[in-house]
């Protein structure tokens, strides 16, 4: 079974780190490589990843000192680190660092696979987790400031309640904002009240591309880092899909526009 996810490998033995990344590739996973510490935490800066594999031993800087700089960064991503010197001084160091895991080389592919696969469903599994418990914790705050007789927070409704107005039309979208209803065509279809402020917020913004952590603090009021904000989207963006899109393997109206957000085109 495959499990996508986005995998950065930085290692910079050539031969190691392609054939690792084509081995993930063709498990349906999306893969880059790095071929140093330095160039591995530039990538980093510049797109989200699901899971870093990292060597120990690397000229520019070792594995130690690339774990410690993703970390100082991005605490929660796991990292996996690999070499072909085991060393058990190194793999109790790298875990009390925060690596997730200490592999050596050579790897079995299929071992190497079903590793990789059972830390993208842990991720997934914990990302939900916090997703839901936010969405929990927004709607416990809902609930009391409406028992205490005041309006949603600004930040998530002003922008569109503003006039007094029920109905935005976008194309062949019409959404009550009343009802929190979306009419396509004749058809209306009902979504959960977070996700109908992501369409929302697409609708606004559209046909601009909304990045991720503009997307889920205009939905949501949170403000999320990259990463966090590109799964908070994800689940939202696949229910919209789900409803709108005549074919969800291939979207029309709900555009993905990688590492940066999401473009609605309903015209």
């Amino acid at each position: 079974m495959n499990t996508p996810g986005n995998i950065l490998i930085i290692d910079d033995e050539t031969t190691l780190r392609l054939t690792l990344a084509r081995i993930l590739q063709q498990a349906g996973m999306t893969v880059t490589t790095a071929a140093s510490g330095a160039e591995g935490l530039s990538m980093l800066a510049q797109q989200a990843f699901d899971l870093v594999y990292l060597d120990l031993r690397m000229p520019d800087m070792n594995g130690m000192e690339v774990l410690k700089a993703i970390h100082a960064r991005l605490p929660e991503m796991p990292v996996i680190l690999f070499t072909a010197q085991p060393d058990l001084h190194s793999a109790v160091n790298a875990l009390r660092q925060g690596a997730i895991d200490y592999l050596v080389k050579p790897l079995q592919p299929q071992a190497f696979i079903e590793r990789t696969q059972t830390v993208l469903i842990e991720q997934a599994r914990e990302h939900r987790k916090r997703e839901i418990q936010k969405q929990i914790d927004a709607l416990r705050a809902e609930l009391i400031d409406i028992e205490n007789g005041e309006e949603p927070p600004p930040e998530t409704f002003s922008k569109q309640t503003a006039g007094d107005e029920r109905f935005i039309k976008c194309g062949k979208l019409t959404l009550d904002l009343h009802t929190r209803r979306v009419t396509i065509g004749a058809r209306a279809v009902s979504f959960a009240p977070a996700t109908f402020n992501y369409l929302l917020a697409l609708v606004h913004h559209a046909p601009n591309v909304v990045d991720y952590q503009t997307l889920v603090a205009e939905a949501q009021g949170y403000q999320a880092n990259l990463r966090e904000a590109q799964e908070l989207a994800k689940w939202h963006i696949h229910h919209i899909r789900q409803a709108i899109e005549p074919d969800t393997d291939n979207p029309s109206y709900l555009v993905n526009v990688r590492g940066t957000g999401y473009r609605l085109i309903a015209d």
